[in-house]
């Protein structure tokens, strides 16, 4: 090492978002010296521009939804959402976008913050571009774990950049409603943002090329999505592609043009087309990899390539789940992956085990914050047929079947669906669709994480009356 006692640190962290601040809670615990460097907001997107705003704004339309389908309660709205009160919400829970708490949170555990911007120089040492020009080279005495997440990723359509299309962060970030807006992916993200502005007074048309809705689902999760928006009033369309994006006169409509020769008109046109990693210019190259590439990574962490047994890679950077809760799982193995190394100790690699990040492949939970929700963990019928499993697939309608989901809703629509290997007994997927579900997931998740045995979870006695009673008749069903 060359660097000063000051720049010498046992740990570095590339990323202050929620993932690279949990691996700093982790190995400061150990009482390793750790420094954190962001260029934005300590928070990341997630905090700022992703999950904790858009779910703020999710929230007061979700709760209209769910008063106006009770009787006797929907009687009390009396108009639409107040729309400047949605906003307000939405910026008390992003903090105005200061991030002085967080930046605060990350000194109280002992970690050191460098603002500014981060660049692997070679191994074990990190460049920090300081927003004074300066350059600050900082050296790892055990690892650098790559935290630097991802950002939209925008098709290269033409037109695009002259109608100055949003993105996550400005739908998220905007406070003027449009008249008409265009929302172009069916993914999570879509549909959430069609749901949001919808809610909030937008004219919105969904377009998703692939042939339905939340694709990675089970189907009927994506067709029940779609057949609410529409009912609701949003114009959903399903295997078509924009070709071209006009922009009429500056500061007005934008004509979007179809590969199936149709068009409309919008006022803002947002792309949910997938995300891209953040990994252009952080001098990958200096240690052989390639400039804006994922990082793939082992299941302790580590990013593979030859002789890079130091680099570690959390969060959405290395593809695996891009998804908070995910990242931070990563986070919390791999900390404990690298106290363990530093201390000497054997690093377990097991399934399952304190050092192996095995959700990641098998119990990935997910919600989707629409009217109604959609929450899945595990693998669909298809994948778990196409890794060759043998399985038995069993659906319950619960607006039909639930007593507290009637009591939760009148008119309640909704679907659950279990997916049982037969040969081992457990379940290796479960998704649910409907009104207040996804408080229902995590019980999904400890079934499919824990490899619960079906014949085990007929003695889970769930509580009458409430929508978790979804279990029992799952259960009586694939028993019957």
């Amino acid at each position: 090492m060359n660097g000063t006692t000051d720049n010498v640190f046992d740990v570095i962290i590339m990323g202050a978002g929620p993932v690279g601040q949990t691996v700093a809670d982790r190995v400061r615990a150990a009482e390793l010296k750790a420094a954190v460097i962001e260029q934005e907001l300590v928070g990341g997107d997630c905090a700022y521009w992703g999950c904790i705003p858009s779910k703020a704004m999710l929230r007061p339309v979700i709760a209209l939804a769910d008063t106006c389908s009770v009787d006797g309660a929907r009687d009390a709205v009396s108009g639409p959402l107040n729309v400047a009160g949605v906003f307000g919400r939405r910026e008390r829970y992003v903090t105005n976008r200061d991030d002085d708490g967080r930046a605060h949170r990350v000194k109280e555990i002992g970690a050191e913050l460098f603002r500014g911007h981060a660049r692997l120089d070679g191994a074990r040492r990190v460049a920090v571009a300081m927003p004074d020009d300066k350059v600050v080279v900082l050296e790892a005495r055990h690892a650098v774990v790559i935290c630097t997440g991802s950002r939209a990723a925008i098709p290269d359509i033409p037109g695009i950049e002259a109608v100055h299309a949003w993105t996550n962060r400005e739908a998220t970030e905007s406070s003027a409603v449009p008249d008409r807006l265009a929302v172009i992916g069916g993914g999570p993200q879509g549909v959430e943002m069609a749901t949001a502005w919808h809610g909030l007074g937008a004219s919105v048309t969904l377009l998703e090329p692939e042939g339905r809705l939340l694709h990675r689902m089970e189907p009927f999760a994506g067709e029940l999505v779609a057949e609410a928006l529409g009912s609701a009033g949003v114009e959903v369309r399903t295997g078509v592609s924009v070709k071209e994006l006009q922009l009429r006169r500056p500061a007005g409509a934008t004509t979007v043009l179809l590969e199936d020769g149709s068009e409309f008109e919008a006022d803002e046109v947002l792309f949910a087309t997938g995300r891209a990693p953040n990994t252009v210019e952080i001098g990958l190259e200096t240690v052989g990899l390639m400039s804006g590439s994922w990082l793939e990574i082992a299941d302790d962490g580590r990013v593979l390539a030859p002789d890079l047994g130091w680099l570690y890679a959390a969060g959405d950077v290395n593809h695996r789940a891009l998804l908070t809760h995910q990242g931070k799982y990563q986070a919390r193995i791999i900390g404990d992956v690298i106290c363990a190394r530093v201390a000497g100790q054997e690093v377990e690699t097991a399934a399952w085990s304190a050092h192996t990040a095995t959700a990641d492949t098998f119990a990935v939970p997910q919600v989707v914050f629409t009217v109604p929700e959609a929450a899945s963990v595990g693998v669909t019928a298809e994948q778990a047929e196409q890794a060759g499993r043998r399985v038995r697939v069993v659906d319950v309608e619960i607006g039909e079947v639930v007593v507290g989901a009637k009591l939760y809703a009148d008119g309640y629509q909704g679907r659950a669906r279990m997916v049982v290997d037969l040969d081992e007994n457990v379940l290796l997927g479960v998704t649910f669709v409907g009104p207040g579900v996804g408080e229902l997931l995590h019980s999904a998740t400890v079934a499919v994480a824990g490899r619960v045995p079906v014949d085990r979870l007929w003695h889970a006695v769930p509580c009458f009356p409430t929508i978790s009673e979804v279990w029992l008749r799952l259960l009586e069903a694939y028993r019957g």
